[in-house]
């Protein structure tokens, strides 16, 4: 009886539960595939979200700006469910094949309930993140470093100047301190010292700006500056100089700081730019730097330096540096005439190192009694000191042997004082111009517009940028370079050089008859309306202005136009059908443009052989390139609209005289195409991955063998293999190099997929490296991958040897670069922002002993 009662109680149970299963409110099976369909639209909805809100975190952190901790949680909380049901619904076929009875159960009850119990478990715990990643603000100010610390490099007597202007500085009483000399002196040296005296200590101040002002910068010039130094980068093009100066003043009245001024050339308001009065209480301190000691009268200065030129023990041991000991010691009387070829750089840093190293390569008597002859015959005619230099630095330009390298060097006063140009930039400039020929070595790259680059740079004549990939001119060698482009100031109408000075319109004072090449790069000029009559115009700059309109007259009358740059005018989205009459026409630049299309007109440039249109979003078709353009060299399409196609590529290969190009591919199977054409992938030096998703994609060394520029965005590719053997050649096996052999330059920006990226010691010349916002990445260079890399190509042991700059952003998983710190010796900037599990100790590189 009792079993029989125990038995009725639990069969009644047993049937309760099926029932409630079955048919009531916990029917994870019944319920199954419309919860499945809800996740996974739901899903959907929260990765377009998530994407959605990538990219406003990208364009704040663009400004500056440092995203939220809340924001980065909830962004490495949704990659975690997308993980996770990601691996749920691999089960989803299995699960719901196992549906019967209508789908009321499941042909393995417990397995099929538990799995609808997650389904709906991670479609609640996804509808709440969804409902949580709604952010109003999803970035912050980074806090400015309090000094930055300037590069500079090792002269002869600085130690003392610096001491001296420190102490002054430092008085209680002192709070304007006004450096001035004349150009090439070493004054913007000797700032950038006293800057780096910071380093050692603030001395309770909470912030050193730096602004290099010049002879045309405007004061929106300056204040843009001193905001991008606050840490505000927004854009400022609208704002008012009088509320800038307001945004300046809230922020630096509450701060005791340091203002460094390099080259001032007049008075500057410090009012009207937004800097507060220096008083007592607040103990802020400003420096500057002026050729003019009436400049510091101007400012009313509380105390005055002059920077002097080196007296002649110090000049001397300057020159002999400079110099070097071989030929100083080639003869007993050579050391006698380079006392005497030093005392005419009067005592000038610049005219010393420049001087000194035109000589490097004299080792006899007669040569260095020719330079001293060539010396004394032409400074007589300049009776001030200052007037002086020009001429003696004059001998450096004189000393270059080449005619053609001596139009190169003139070229570069075409830019703005303190401006790095890419060398490459400036190599294609002199092309066109028809400087240096034109052809390209057999690894795509100019080897000549590269040695003359190195030439002037080791004449002093043009100095490193920040990185090796650019250079630029000192202010004084610049004004000896218009001197004598203006055949010493006789012809100045033959230049208009008017960089980076604030134009809204162009000069009406321009006699346009005269004028050969003309630069209005980096100004304000919205519409150009006027027409004119230019026969003898080669070069014309016009680039990063804020160009909209052209007229159709502007270009009617210019027939020897070779050198057009219109680029980084963002709203430029047509060109006048005149164009056309550019028949001299060989390089336009319109990379970073508006442009919408390119006027049917364009085909009547039969002489164009360089079209630069990368950046350009606008700008959707360039059907017919190859008949409209037959004599392209150089074709430019990087991270453009316009992707290379089955269609493209054929259109690419009748372009018989092509030989650079840059591609944005969108497709894995196109990128696997055009590797294995070699007349087209030997041109490529530039590469842009976008939106690709493939589990795999190849890319190989020696096809890619003029690969310069690689960047890869917004795709998805879970592995990235290299093959360095040559298909179609014998399988031939590069095993001396299997590298990029020219690859400098790699960006990565929201790569899923990987896990590491170690393929990158297949380039080992790499100079820039960026990786931001790419969210399974957990390491640069994997240990074991790398070693089973070097194993095979003992060639290939330390990784980033030549890299210059190093971005990690926005790596969630990022846990170390490398399993063993590298040596980075020449290593300039690194930036690293959130990547919350990278530890502060993977950041510490062994750095070159100068650093």
């Amino acid at each position: 009886m009792g079993n029989c009662v125990a038995l009725e109680i639990s069969c009644d149970q047993t049937l309760n539960h099926a029932c409630g299963c079955l048919f009531g409110d916990r029917n994870y099976i019944l319920k199954m595939e419309a919860n499945l369909e809800a996740l996974q639209n739901t899903m959907q909805e929260l990765e377009e979200r998530r994407d959605d809100l990538l990219r406003r975190v990208v364009i704040e952190e663009d400004k500056g700006l440092q995203r939220l901790a809340q924001v980065q949680g909830w962004l490495s909380r949704v990659k975690d469910v997308c993980s996770q049901v990601n691996d749920l619904l691999k089960a989803k076929s299995i699960q719901t094949e196992r549906l019967c009875l209508c789908g009321y159960c499941s042909k393995n009850f417990i397995s099929g309930r538990n799995y609808g119990i997650n389904v709906l478990k991670k479609l609640k715990h996804v509808e709440g993140l969804l409902a949580k990643g709604v952010f109003e603000v999803v970035a912050e100010k980074i806090p400015a470093p309090k000094v930055e610390k300037k590069h500079i490099q090792t002269t002869v007597g600085l130690d003392a100047m610096v001491g001296r202007a420190w102490n002054s500085l430092m008085k209680d009483e002192r709070r304007t301190l006004g450096l001035y000399g004349m150009g090439g002196v070493g004054k913007t040296t000797l700032l950038a010292s006293i800057n780096n005296k910071f380093l050692e200590g603030m001395n309770g101040f909470d912030l050193v700006i730096w602004v290099v002002v010049s002879k045309d910068l405007q004061n929106e010039g300056i204040q843009e500056q001193i905001l991008g130094r606050l840490g505000l980068h927004r854009g400022w093009k609208q704002v008012t100089e009088k509320e800038k100066a307001s945004y300046i003043c809230n922020i630096l009245n509450v701060k005791k700081f340091v203002l460094l001024l390099d080259d001032l050339w007049s008075e500057v308001d410090l009012e009207k730019i937004g800097v507060p009065p220096l008083t007592r209480e607040n103990g802020s301190k400003i420096v500057f730097t002026t050729r003019s000691k009436d400049v510091c009268r101007d400012m009313e200065v509380d105390g005055e330096m002059k920077v002097d030129c080196l007296p002649p023990d110090e000049a001397w041991e300057l020159f002999q540096k400079k110099v070097g000991p071989i030929p100083l010691q080639s003869h007993e009387d050579i050391p006698t005439l380079a006392r005497k070829v030093a005392e005419k750089c009067c005592g000038l840093p610049l005219a010393l190192s420049v001087i000194g190293k035109a000589m490097a390569s004299r080792e006899t008597v007669q040569e260095w009694q020719h330079v001293i002859h060539v010396l004394n015959s032409s400074s007589h005619e300049f009776p001030s000191m200052e007037e002086k230099i020009l001429p003696v630095l004059k001998f450096s330009y004189d000393d270059l042997k080449d005619e053609k390298v001596k139009l190169c060097f003139l070229y570069c006063s075409l830019f703005p004082e303190d401006y790095e140009v890419r060398k490459e930039e400036l190599i294609e400039y002199w092309m066109c111009e028809g400087f240096i020929d034109g052809n390209e070595d057999e690894d795509g790259a100019n080897n000549k517009g590269h040695d003359i680059i190195g030439s002037l740079v080791r004449a002093h004549l043009l100095m490193d940028g920040e990185l090796t990939t650019k250079v630029k001119m000192h202010d004084v060698i610049r004004e000896m370079a218009l001197w004598i482009a203006s055949n010493f100031g006789k012809q100045k109408e033959t230049l208009c050089v008017k960089p980076g000075v604030q134009l809204c319109h162009i000069p009406k004072d321009i006699n346009w008859e005269s004028l050969r090449r003309m630069s209005l790069m980096c100004n304000q000029i919205a519409n150009i309306s006027s027409s004119s009559n230019s026969p003898n115009l080669s070069t014309l700059l016009l680039q990063n202005n804020k160009l909209v309109h052209i007229s159709c007259d502007f270009f009617r009358f210019m027939p020897a136009l070779v050198v057009l740059d219109l680029s980084r005018n963002s709203s430029l989205s047509s060109l006048p059908e005149a164009i056309s009459k550019l028949g001299s026409l060989q390089y336009i630049n319109l990379s970073t443009t508006g442009i919408k299309w390119l006027p049917v007109s364009f085909k009547e440039l039969k002489k164009l052989i360089h079209l630069n249109l990368e950046f350009t979003d606008e700008l959707e078709s360039i059907v017919g390139i190859a008949t409209s353009l037959p004599n392209l060299q150089v074709l430019k399409l990087f991270s453009s609209r316009v992707c290379i196609d089955g269609s493209l590529m054929e259109e690419l290969l009748l372009l018989e005289h092509l030989k650079v190009l840059t591609a944005t591919i969108k497709d894995a199977l196109i990128l696997e195409s055009i590797q294995g054409v070699d007349r087209l992938v030997s041109s490529i030096q530039a590469l842009c991955l976008r939106n690709m998703s493939a589990p795999v994609i190849i890319l190989n060394t020696v096809a890619l063998g003029g690969l310069q520029h690689l960047e890869i965005v917004g795709s998805k590719i879970s592995e990235i293999k290299i093959d360095w053997e040559r298909k179609g050649r014998g399988e031939l096996k590069c095993t001396s190099s299997p590298g990029f052999k020219h690859l400098s330059v790699v960006e990565i920006f929201n790569l899923e997929g990987p896990r590491d990226l170690t393929w990158l010691l297949f380039a080992q010349n790499l100079r820039r490296l960026s990786v931001t916002l790419s969210l399974t990445i957990e390491e640069i260079i994997n240990k074991e991958k790398g070693m089973s890399i070097t194993n095979v190509h003992p060639n290939i042991v330390v990784p980033f040897g030549k890299l210059e700059f190093l971005e990690v952003r926005g790596l969630d998983e990022l846990k170390r670069i490398c399993w063993n710190p590298p040596a980075l010796p020449n290593l300039r900037q690194f930036d690293v922002r959130s990547c919350l599990k990278l530890p502060e100790a993977a950041t510490e590189f062994p750095r070159h002993a100068n650093e």
